[in-house]
């Protein structure tokens, strides 16, 4: 279930005419986390994107060496777009396998089935869960977990999780980062998509991503959605249960006053309520839960605005806050034992 998916490398990053960097956050997640792995990128329109890769078509990319092409995008819903199948059709043809973490099954396209079996190449959908996840059990189980909850989507949990998991292994402590999201599997290699599980399973399939360790060991569990979003509070509330965790660590985007997208009508409540209920969530399976501080994404400020926000919050809510990006998360991992 967790085990590497052994992508080959180098990657040719698609793009597609995404224009927001958030339309194309796995893709982009992939170019931060992993530059070393990533040499091209493919554009459908020159004003998409810019991930600071070179563009290639894809007969240019597979000259260059491009063994996989990762799908970069995440639009909502599962389908695939009828250009992107030809284009997919002909990343195979080129001899790239393909990588997506669409919710659609890339691989049970007919056209792009037909180029794999004609090819050889092969298809990558990290999004399928694996068969036989068991329902959640709630038994205690050894080592030491942190999840990153949030206010809303697309607010950090992921970028927040992996620069925890990053600083722990810079002083030596033992630690996994555990990916539950399409860009973070991409990212670590391994992991499993909890959106993709049935829901008895949610809380199951984390204790089976995160299961127990060697008492110094850290699992750093990566978050999704919100307990506050009308559409994916499930997901959040599935892996709160199921990650039993020791610690939380909150993630925001300073200024979102509402649900991002098309849930403008759904307020973000105070910050106090939000921690409140993810703490009585959590200790449902671990008593102990705590609240370690806040990571918050503060691109849309100024340093000087930014850096007084997050001084406010400290003194507000009486735990650190900090911005992975402009502060590191150094005071969140001190709250660690």
């Amino acid at each position: 279930m967790t085990d590497p998916i052994e992508l080959r490398k180098p990657y040719l990053l698609f793009v597609g005419a995404a224009a927001s960097p958030i339309d194309a956050k796995t893709a982009a997640g992939v170019a931060y986390w992993r530059p070393e792995n990533c040499r091209a990128q493919l554009r459908l329109d020159e004003n998409a994107v810019d991930l600071g890769l070179p563009d290639m078509t894809v007969k240019d990319a597979a000259a260059a060496g491009c063994a996989t092409f990762v799908i970069g995008l995440a639009p909502v819903g599962a389908y695939l777009p009828d250009s992107w199948v030809s284009l997919c059709v002909e990343v195979l043809e080129a001899g790239m396998d393909i990588a997506s973490g669409l919710h659609v099954r890339v691989g049970s396209v007919p056209e792009i089935a037909a180029a794999v079996a004609s090819s050889g190449s092969r298809v990558f959908d990290v999004r399928e869960p694996p068969p036989n996840l068991p329902c959640g059990n709630g038994r205690r189980r050894a080592g030491k977990r942190l999840l990153t909850v949030g206010t809303d989507c697309c607010v950090g949990k992921m970028f927040s999780a992996l620069a925890i998991d990053a600083e722990l292994r810079r002083r030596g402590v033992n630690s996994t980062f555990r990916a539950t999201g399409q860009t973070g599997i991409l990212i670590q290699g391994s992991g499993l998509a909890i959106d993709a599980v049935v829901s008895d399973f949610l809380s199951g399939s984390v204790e089976v991503l995160a299961p127990g360790n060697d008492a110094d060991h850290w699992d750093v569990i990566e978050g999704q959605g919100s307990l506050y979003h009308p559409a994916y509070a499930a997901v959040s509330l599935g892996l709160l249960h199921g990650a039993q965790a020791d610690a939380l660590v909150l993630c925001h985007e300073l200024g979102r006053t509402a649900i991002d997208g098309d849930y403008q009508d759904y307020p973000i409540p105070d910050l106090e309520e939000v921690i409140a209920l993810n703490l009585q969530v959590a200790r449902r399976t671990n008593k102990n839960a705590a609240l370690v501080g806040l990571s918050v994404n503060s691109s849309n400020l100024g340093e000087d605005e930014a850096l007084t926000a997050m001084a406010e919050l400290e003194n507000a809510l009486s735990v650190p806050v900090v911005d992975p990006v402009r502060t590191g998360v150094a005071k969140l991992v001190d709250q660690l034992k």
